[in-house]
């Protein structure tokens, strides 16, 4: 998979969200770090939406971009 992400320099270094997944955010002092943190983030956010969503009738869609 594949997600847009957004990076923002700040004086601390960087921050990133994702727009497309609201409230998933991260940060780190470079671009790598950050980067690879928001990596870490995107997985835990989507483990949640998994466990969220357990007993329900599920259906994947494939979308092209």
């Amino acid at each position: 998979m594949k997600y847009k992400v957004v990076l923002h320099i700040s004086e601390e270094g960087y921050s990133v969200s994702c727009p497309g997944l609201p409230g998933c955010w991260s940060q780190g002092e470079t671009e790598d770090e950050a980067i690879a943190n928001i990596k870490e983030s995107l997985q835990e956010y989507l483990s949640v939406v998994d466990e969220q969503v357990i007993g329900l009738q599920i259906k994947e869609v494939e979308v092209a971009a």
